[in-house]
């Protein structure tokens, strides 16, 4: 059993929140900017995502739910919750923020944060129990869940032809092979990421203004990092972390794409519940124009995987 508490750390943002949208029209620069799939909530998976938490890893000890101000669920209860808006970590400077690298290379700074804690993007759920002994080995080292195939080349981290996201996990192979030796880097795959506070601010002095660019990028842009990626790598490399095995990853993490492929959906839907996987990711697919009947199968079935209310709730 690994010692001493351990936080979840969520990242949520509502793209029809009033203003939100002028906001982000005002200072986006490209289409990518504007990518729907990364401001939308219409399915409120965060709201089933702790009820999951709260079924399957209750011993969880404290949830932070990070956003920007003022937003909040409105189903949200904030007692139960600690509520954290992006002014109480960030530096002033870089908001607001659209960018996911800037808000996950900050999240240390949050106050009252556990030593270890679990990031949790709010379209991961789990699936099935977890125990702190999944996501932490017996000495606090975060285990670590990569995909098969192989990541982005380095060399396109400037190719403005790919997204900022594959020139983000580029950027970071560069820096990778410049610090370990060349190597073919896995992707890392949908399961919560483990942080140890000690390796990530050594992270972060190994790399200082890698870091400072990406925290004061307000969108996703060239010569970002993607933490999320680069820290895993960074742990194995350092003999940080703990590196699951190809058949337990396989077993255990499950991704599945919300899109309007009503076949599609009802087949991933279905080998969830068979699969029953520890850790699930549904992430939004469904481009600019959600198609109702696959937005109420989404729904269908959240409702029905995740049908019990969470303490997080409001009554």
């Amino acid at each position: 059993m690994t010692a001493g508490p351990i936080d979840a750390v969520y990242t949520w943002v509502d793209g029809t929140w009033p203003g939100y949208d002028d906001l982000l029209r005002r200072h986006a620069q490209d289409r990518h900017d504007l990518n729907p799939n990364r401001y939308r909530d219409n399915l409120s998976t965060l709201k089933y995502s702790l009820r999951s938490l709260a079924r399957y890893a209750p011993w969880i000890r404290r949830v932070f739910v990070v956003s920007a101000r003022p937003q909040c669920p409105p189903w949200l209860a904030t007692g139960a919750v600690r509520l954290v808006h992006h002014d109480e970590f960030m530096p002033a400077a870089a908001l607001p923020t659209f960018s996911s690298f800037a808000i996950v290379s900050n999240l240390h700074r949050i106050e009252g944060l556990s030593p270890r804690f679990l990031y949790i993007e709010d379209d991961k759920l789990f699936g099935s129990p977890v125990s702190p002994d999944d996501v932490f080995d017996p000495t606090g080292r975060p285990r670590i869940y990569l995909k098969g195939r192989a990541s982005v080349d380095p060399a396109q981290r400037a190719n403005t032809r790919l997204s900022p996201w594959n020139r983000a996990l580029a950027q970071s192979n560069y820096l990778l092979d410049a610090r370990y030796g060349a190597k073919r880097r896995a992707f890392v795959h949908h399961a919560p990421l483990a942080v140890a506070l000690e390796s990530w601010r050594a992270m972060i002095e190994q790399w200082p203004d890698v870091f400072a660019q990406t925290s004061a990028s307000r969108f996703r842009a060239t010569g970002n990092i993607a933490p999320e990626y680069f820290y895993p790598h960074y742990l194995l490399e350092e003999g940080r972390g703990v590196l699951v095995s190809r058949m337990e990853t396989l077993r255990q993490v499950a991704y599945h794409p919300l899109n309007n492929l009503l076949l599609q959906q009802r087949a991933g839907f279905f080998r969830l519940r068979w699969q029953r996987p520890r850790f699930l990711c549904m992430n939004d697919n469904f481009d600019h124009q959600p198609h109702p009947k696959a937005v109420a199968l989404a729904q269908r079935a959240l409702d029905a995987m995740f049908a019990v209310a969470s303490p997080f709730e409001r009554p």
